[in-house]
């Protein structure tokens, strides 16, 4: 796990200091070296810059950038199989320098070049460049664990693990879009290939992006996306056969990604996924495997006891750490530093402790992600029922809109179910169900209109017939990608933590996708395969439990601990001076939350204090 960054300046304005602040700002991602690849020719510079964090092959030979014939590399992730691969080169003839998996991608490359992307099974994101033909490829993991993004403008092309790395370059123009503005207000992120700043992009996962310096023109190519396994038809298998080959994928990716000469350790909530995880790493191993899990007070969303119990029952060495909500609330004003972005979900707070907690003894920790997305866990698809009705409902030629704006006095909640009648899918349930705000709402908030970055879904995502699968292939290319797996890799790289995700191995989805749906959800039982592994583990009545969720109590601190932050930056004086709002709107909004008045809902209130804050942070501190 490292951070790189590169860049092509045509005007010939970069040198290899600013290439060395670019990397400077990304040292928590890589602490235990820094190297530099600048070259100047005619028509251009080039830069690549690497901060590196030790894990497998921990000598000074294989510190990036790495070189081999005419290539070279800057790499963030692990290719967990690099051993088997590297044994096949082998055989092939080639010659290895180091122990290193950034040296297999070099030789693959030079091998197979991009079809050597399909060998992976790992989390990655790395550029290489070609001196010979002057060619940069880009290239991102299949479900986008590990990040990339990329700045254009004119004379220059930029790529980096983390946005500020841009911001230390002169040529670097720093704007705000709005629209991200507003998406992000209704999100509590900036989806994928969107940014906060104009000009800067995500790279979609599972993409590969081949850049001509000479052309100066990109080419993207898909080489994986996960809405095609859905597409497909259903696997003809026994529930018995299916949960065997989950099995026996799930002890594959788990075993992978133990991989390192470092220690390791897992995130131990004491839910089914990490559960499931540390189950399968702990069966048949003498030594302990190292857990770790926070507790709170609140024994409403306490989780540390279950986890202990877990722990105890599987044999690790597990850490139990109790944090005070002063805890919390002393990294929220770090948080935008460490997410670039504005980024709502609260829960960061608490990966950040956990994290934390777990670098004081090991370097990668896993994590148990994924399980939701990839087996249907989610509260929201027990909604799915509700399509049925609502198309139902939907042929009957009656003035619903009227008639339900002249009952439902909630402005959101009409909206939803006019929503609902007129397009009575899965994707438009996801939409209503995760958005706090009504359009009306959301569109009184600004100056100007504006664009809305939540229409932008995959058109074949809406080719899948199944309302089930329709709805679990969103979440994994939206809520998964850019929220949780943007969570976790901040949190963890904040602490130079590796955090590994075996419930997001590509076989696993891939087989699982399909899967019936019966096998996913049966009856009122989410995760239903997922559950009756671990059952095989940990007794059914241990685990059993109503479902936890660990955020940080944003509702309680907006009422308390956070009220003078509320009158500094929605005081009239700093929007006004912002000049991004509807003063009296937004204001308004404030008001009501503070009184009780209305309703407001305190996610609301939370996102547009983060949003706040990260302005103060990017726009008025750092000018």
């Amino acid at each position: 796990m490292c951070g790189f960054v590169g860049f092509i300046d045509y005007r010939k304005k970069s040198s290899q200091a600013v290439l060395v602040k670019m990397c400077d700002v990304i040292q928590h991602r890589g602490p235990d070296a820094g190297n530099y690849f600048f070259e100047e020719q005619s028509d251009f510079q080039i830069g690549l810059g690497h901060r590196r964090l030790s894990i497998i092959d921990l000598h000074s030979t294989a510190n990036q950038p790495m070189f081999y014939k005419d290539w070279v590399i800057v790499f963030n992730g692990e290719i967990y199989n690099f051993r088997e691969i590297r044994s096949e080169l082998i055989k092939l003839g080639h010659v290895f320098d180091t122990n290193s998996d950034t040296e297999v991608i070099l030789q693959s490359f030079e091998e197979w070049h991009t079809k050597s992307i399909n060998k992976f099974i790992g989390m990655f994101a790395f550029l290489l460049f070609n001196r010979k033909t002057q060619e940069v490829f880009t290239v991102r993991d299949r479900p986008g664990v590990k990040p990339l993004h990329v700045y254009k403008d004119d004379g220059i092309i930029m790529w980096a693990s983390e946005i500020k790395s841009f911001l230390q370059h002169p040529m670097f123009v720093k704007k705000i879009d709005l629209s991200a503005i507003k998406t992000y207000l209704q999100l509590g992120h900036i989806p994928t290939p969107f940014s906060i700043y104009k000009g800067v992009s995500k790279q979609f996962p599972g993409t590969i992006c081949k850049y001509s310096i000479i052309g100066k023109q990109s080419v993207a190519e898909r080489y994986w996306d996960v809405t095609s396994f859905y597409l497909k038809d259903n696997l003809d298998i026994s529930y018995e056969e299916a949960k065997s080959k989950t099995l026996r994928i799930l002890e594959s990716a788990c075993n992978y990604r133990l991989v390192a000469d470092v220690p390791v350790g897992v995130f131990l909530s004491g839910g089914y996924d990490s559960t499931l995880v540390t189950s399968i790493i702990q069966t048949n191993r003498t030594d302990r495997i190292k857990t770790f899990t926070i507790g709170v007070e609140d024994e409403k969303i306490n989780e540390a006891k279950f986890a202990r119990e877990i722990a105890n029952r599987l044999g690790t060495d597990h850490t139990e750490h109790y944090i005070h909500e002063s805890d919390m609330l002393a990294l929220f004003e770090g948080l935008p530093y460490y997410y670039d972005e504005p980024f709502g979900d609260s829960s960061a707070i608490p990966t950040m402790l956990v994290s934390k907690i777990a670098r004081q003894s090991v370097s990668v920790a896993l994590s148990a992600d994924g399980g939701d997305e990839v087996f249907g866990g989610y509260n929201r698809y027990d909604k799915l029922r509700m399509l049925k009705r609502f198309r139902i409902l939907k042929n009957i030629p009656l003035p619903y809109s009227f008639l339900i704006n002249s009952v439902v006095q909630d402005r959101l909640k009409a909206e939803r179910i006019i929503s609902l009648l007129k397009y009575p899918n899965p994707i438009t349930l996801s939409r209503v169900l995760n958005n706090p705000y009504s359009r009306d709402e959301i569109d009184d908030l600004f100056l100007n209109n504006l664009d809305d970055y939540t229409q932008n879904i995959d058109e074949k995502i809406f080719s899948i017939k199944d309302d089930l699968k329709s709805m679990m292939a969103m979440d994994y290319t939206s809520y998964l990608l850019d929220d949780i797996l943007v969570k976790v890799d901040r949190a963890t790289m904040r602490f130079s933590l590796e955090g590994r995700e075996p419930l997001l191995d590509h076989r696993l989805i891939e087989f699982a996708a399909g899967l019936p749906d019966s096998y996913k959800i049966n009856g009122s039982q989410k995760k239903y395969i997922l559950k009756d592994i671990v059952h095989d583990f940990v007794p059914k009545e241990v685990m059993e439990r109503p479902k936890m969720g660990f955020a940080a109590p944003i509702k309680k601190w907006l009422r308390k601990d956070l009220v003078p932050l509320l009158d500094e930056y929605f005081s009239e004086n700093f929007l006004h001076k912002q000049g991004i709002f509807n003063v009296p709107a937004l204001k308004q909004m404030i008001n009501d939350f503070k009184v009780e008045k209305n309703n407001i809902n305190a996610t609301k209130v939370w996102y547009l204090l983060v949003f706040q804050i990260w302005f103060q942070k990017w726009m008025v501190d750092e000018k």
